[in-house]
């Protein structure tokens, strides 16, 4: 298990681009493939 979190300015980006941009570091985290394809 492991734990992502991150930190951005609210200003400049809104939430759901951020969490998507988190969602995705960790769809590739759990299958390294994808990084290939």
């Amino acid at each position: 298990m492991l734990t992502l979190s991150l930190t951005f300015d609210h200003r400049v980006v809104d939430g759901a681009p951020a969490a998507q941009f988190l969602q995705t570091v960790s769809n590739y985290i759990q299958d390294p493939y994808l990084l290939l394809v």
